[in-house]
């Protein structure tokens, strides 16, 4: 390797003193260097001097106003990271105890950071989760009296308003302890037997909750879930399964995900009737959300109560009414050789049929059969929606080698419900699709009831001659 290499070997060779001139020179105009280079500076100090400098910074995060453009975010991000991890590799390793309150103010820094920028694409919350999966480990670390951590933690609770202290008590139920848990729970109540401030529901919004069918105390109510939420979180971190399962309501069981969620924990204690018996009263309908892992929860009780023949039985049924392609393989699967070959074929004639095309493309798709998917396109053509665009696109991409006069009839779909529609921002990709249809005529041998590739612009252009601004991309 070349000696001009820039690597740590090289620089080294050139010595303390002329790699100190070199960070002068290169941190000359630049803020953020000398902000690191002064809290590398501070740690060879101590931790103590390091903590103390970080601090600072954080105070000043946290009273700055402007808003940070997009060419400021990158460097935001960087003095964000810095100052984590400063706390969490340098000062936490010796000084616990500081690391967790520095970690602790990082991580209050939040609805201060995100008030001021774009975060769209996430990058700056991201920073933050990072930081608050380091903060139970520190906490343990730390010697902390648990009755100022429980009222430190439901203070973080109730005034988090971006994230940054998502599942707190879980993280803390360690350090906490028995006595730190019980005095939270103690907050909560206090909190719970607290009068509503006669400003949490206005009576203006009030009415118009009423007029859309929402009667109620809106405030109550919405007090009510964050107080049986955050009960259910200390049930978990001790461990009382019943007592985290007993403050879901009726309404709330009979969700499918919140139902999947208590027959797991129940599964997981070895009662598995006592799982069973919640997921029977939340059975969904249809392709509703949470209908996956219900259904694959429901199946995995009933293999673990001995239940083969109906768990079998129920694999056939989900797939029956959604399309699962997970659940029919694992439905094959259990069948002897050659049985599951016919029942395969039967599948396939059952997605064909299936009054959900979009969903029967899906299938098709993920199974993975062309054919089928291509026999299916041609035989409910008309069917198809031209505004699935996303679906069809995929499907008339996977056709297009082997299958043209299939992917042709996805592509003329989605120009005519384009043109139906005067969608203007489709109209590129439309005339791509027109192009793609063109490339496709090529290929194609035969047409059968469907109009040739001539025929079919002609009446376009005989029916949507008004719509210029496509045909100007096409011609």
């Amino acid at each position: 390797m070349s000696k001009k290499t820039l690597n740590t070997a090289n620089l080294a060779a050139l010595g303390a003193d002329r790699l100190a001139e070199l960070l002068i020179e290169v941190s000359t105009g630049s803020a953020d260097m000398k902000r690191r280079l002064r809290l590398e500076l501070s740690h060879n100090l101590g931790p103590a001097e390091l903590a103390r400098d970080v601090r600072k910074r954080l105070v000043t995060i946290r009273r700055a106003k402007s808003y940070v453009g997009w060419r400021k975010r990158n460097a935001l991000i960087k003095d964000l990271r810095t100052q984590s991890a400063m706390i969490i590799d340098k000062i936490a390793p010796d000084a616990p105890a500081d690391a967790f309150d520095l970690l602790w103010e990082f991580l209050e820094l939040a609805p201060f950071v995100m008030s001021r920028v774009d975060d769209s694409k996430g990058d700056v919350g991201a920073v933050f989760f990072d930081a608050r999966e380091e903060i139970g480990p520190i906490a343990a670390r730390a010697p902390l009296d648990p009755i100022p951590l429980a009222e430190r933690t439901w203070e973080a609770v109730q005034t988090n308003s971006d994230g940054a202290f998502d599942a707190i008590i879980t993280r803390m139920a360690p350090s906490l302890g028995e006595t730190g848990m019980a005095h939270l729970k103690s907050l909560i109540h206090q909190f719970e037997a607290a009068p509503l401030d006669a400003t949490d529901d206005h009576p203006a919004l009030q009415f118009l909750r009423e007029l859309r069918g929402r009667s109620g105390n809106y405030a109550a109510q919405r007090k009510r879930r964050f107080i049986q939420m955050h009960l259910r979180e200390v049930a978990l971190a001790q461990g009382d399964t019943k007592t985290y399962i007993s403050l879901f309501s009726p309404t709330d069981l009979a969700r499918p995900t919140v139902a999947v969620e208590v027959a797991e924990l129940w599964a997981a204690q070895g009662n598995h009737m006592a799982a069973l018996d919640v997921l029977d009263g939340a059975q969904p309908k249809g392709r509703v959300a949470g209908r996956g892992e219900w259904d694959a929860a429901y199946v995995n009780v009933l293999m673990a109560l001995g239940r083969e023949d109906d768990a079998q039985a129920h694999r056939w049924h989900c797939f029956a009414e959604t399309l699962d392609p997970d659940m029919l393989r694992a439905h094959l699967k259990q069948l002897p050789d050659f049985d599951d070959l016919e029942v395969e074929e039967a599948a396939k004639a059952h997605a064909a049929a299936f009054k959900d095309l979009n969903a029967a493309i899906a299938f098709f798709l993920a199974w993975p059969d062309l054919r089928g998917l291509a026999t299916m396109v041609e035989t409910r053509a008309d069917r198809l929606s031209g505004t699935q665009v996303a679906r069809l696109t995929t499907a008339a991409d996977a056709l297009r080698s082997r299958h043209p006069l299939a992917a042709a009839l996805c592509w003329r779909t989605m120009i005519e419900a384009t043109l139906r529609d005067a969608a203007k921002t489709r109209y590129a990709q439309a005339a791509d699709h027109l192009m793609d249809c063109a490339a496709a005529d090529l290929e194609i041998e035969e047409y059968g009831r469907f109009e040739s590739h001539d025929a079919f612009v002609q009446r376009l252009r005989k029916r949507y001659a008004g719509k210029a601004a496509f045909w100007t991309r096409v011609t």
